[in-house]
């Protein structure tokens, strides 16, 4: 337990998609296997106030915490490696951060000042920052920066992070830059070139990186760890290599025997132990070695995009390793599901999962699954608007209720079986969305 909560920043460069949210939930699990209290926010550059209104093919599912925030996907793997609880402290937009301060100065709270990026958004972004390390819950704080650097909308974010580390001192907080290793074929070798560029972008925001994590396909040579260690001003020991694994849940070990936690535990000034990751490893024991296999549809609207049901899939994976069973996925969209085709489709399957979902596409298919299952005396689960469509099946075959269906998606529903709660039916703006 440390006296002062450290912070940790984790910024991306060269590319998006190379998976700090992975990286960052990896070296958490790691600090909190030494008994520090660890947890993780994501500072996310676009405008919406929050994911809930997004559509599922622009940023994959909308994960809603224990207090009802709707957050980004990265949450659920925070959630997922660290088995914490996370809030609406755990996520920040910029529609949330302008919102914070337009609102302020309506209230007329800057006396006057002119509102400026810096220094009211910048400290709003500091404050958001600090708010789970005053807590007193958390001996450490990491913070992932989304975007990647050099993006427009990613620069207040950037800024408050010079900030902050001058404003904490030595010893108090790091960053750490994950960035991609390209392998030219062509040539046969790795280039830095793309890596030297980012961390040079980063220091032209007065931001130095103290660790850099370098996503690769291929090992890297001590020689390439060296030429980046002297290129982008840091220790060698300090160059961190991410090689592709076969699946999420072995970058904590990775990390481990690439000595991340050493790194960062020495740079903060922490003491550093051997992490107890054997509750760790057993799950991953199981994953990999299941005793038998079970096929399960998964049945929406956005199967096209895997992130859309990110947390569903994620279960999936947790409940076959708890049973040492392989759950393989099979993804079938409801939009093309007829009662043609539904008996090929679906009759092979062990199980059925109808997912969530918003507006009318793809509703007709999804009644069908459920009828086919039921029928069948398949295994079946329904999920939010996947529920929604079991009830209006069973309403419409079984009880005889002709052209059952839900206000939601019919508000002028001849025989709707379900409603909207009366102290939902005046709200305006969609702040909650099933995806």
């Amino acid at each position: 337990m440390t006296t002062n909560p450290k912070y940790i920043f984790v910024t991306g460069g060269v590319s998006s998609s190379l998976g700090k949210g992975i990286i960052a939930a990896s070296l958490a699990k790691l600090l909190q296997a030494q008994g520090y209290r660890t947890t993780i926010q994501k500072l996310d550059p676009y405008i919406n106030i929050d994911p809930g209104t997004l559509n599922p093919y622009e940023h994959g599912e909308c994960y809603v915490t224990d207090d009802g925030a709707e957050t980004d996907l990265d949450l659920g793997h925070y959630e997922r490696f660290l088995n914490v609880p996370t809030s609406q402290a755990n996520n920040v937009t910029t529609g949330r951060i302008y919102q914070s301060v337009i609102d302020k100065e309506r209230r007329g709270e800057f006396l006057g000042k002119t509102v400026q990026v810096i220094p009211h958004i910048t400290d709003e972004i500091k404050h958001r920052i600090q708010i789970l390390g005053n807590s007193g819950d958390y001996d450490i704080v990491i913070t992932e920066i989304g975007g990647t650097v050099g993006d427009i909308e990613s620069l207040p974010y950037i800024e408050a992070v010079r900030q902050l580390q001058w404003e904490l001192g030595d010893n108090n907080a790091l960053v750490i830059h994950l960035t991609l290793i390209p392998y030219l074929s062509a040539a046969g070798e790795l280039k830095t070139k793309p890596t030297q560029h980012s961390v040079k972008t980063l220091m032209e925001s007065g931001v130095h990186a103290d660790i850099l994590v370098c996503r690769t396909e291929h090992e890297l040579s001590n020689s390439i760890k060296a030429k980046l260690a002297r290129f982008c001003n840091v220790k060698q020991e300090a160059v961190i290599q991410s090689i592709d694994a076969s699946t999420i849940y072995d970058v904590p070990n990775l990390m481990l025997d690439e000595g991340l936690d050493k790194v960062v535990l020495d740079k903060l000034n922490l003491k550093s132990d051997e992490p107890d990751l054997n509750q760790w490893n057993e799950f991953l024991k199981r994953h990999k070695n299941p005793k038998s296999e079970v096929i399960i549809g998964l049945i929406g609207k956005y199967v096209e995009l895997q992130d859309s049901y990110k947390s569903i899939l994620e279960a999936f994976i947790h409940a076959g390793a708890e049973n040492e069973v392989k759950v393989k996925v099979e993804p079938i969209h409801s939009e093309y599901l007829t009662p043609e085709n539904i008996e090929f489709k679906l009759q092979h399957l062990d199980g059925v999962l109808v997912a969530p979902g918003f507006g009318e596409r793809g509703l007709e298919g999804k009644i069908e699954a459920v009828h086919y299952v039921r029928k069948n005396n398949i295994p079946f689960l329904g999920i939010c608007l996947g529920m929604q469509m079991a009830v209006i099946e069973y309403a419409r075959n079984v009880l005889g209720i002709k052209n059952a269906n839900s206000i939601e998606m019919d508000e002028n529903a001849e025989n709707p079986v379900i409603s909207l709660m009366e102290s939902q039916k005046n709200v305006v703006n969609k702040v909650v969305q099933c995806v």
